[in-house]
């Protein structure tokens, strides 16, 4: 089965979570997030294999740190009106915000 060979492909287990991503100007929200990976939602179009940088914002009151990530685009699906992307990290550095 597909989802079962999808599944096996993942090193780290992925963690349910909504958090605010920023791509430069675009706003999106996370669907969940990785050690090596996040798939969040956002209205724009992205191509497989395009490099790109974000970042994702945590915190309660506000936000308290930040993620600064550069990665991969390994998957993007439309649904729903929304574009769902996934993304391979390859470098990321912890902030305080």
């Amino acid at each position: 089965m597909l989802t079962q060979k999808i599944h096996e492909l993942r090193n780290e287990e992925r963690v349910l979570v909504a958090h605010t991503i920023r791509l430069g100007n675009l706003q999106g929200m996370t669907r969940d997030i990785s050690a090596s990976g996040v798939y969040f939602w956002v209205d724009a179009t992205f191509a497989v294999g395009e490099t790109i940088h974000f970042i994702i914002e945590f915190g309660k009151k506000g936000v308290n740190f930040i993620l600064k990530c550069i990665g991969e685009i390994v998957r993007v699906e439309n649904r729903e009106g929304k574009v769902g992307v996934a993304v391979k990290i390859s470098h990321s550095v912890m902030e305080s915000a």
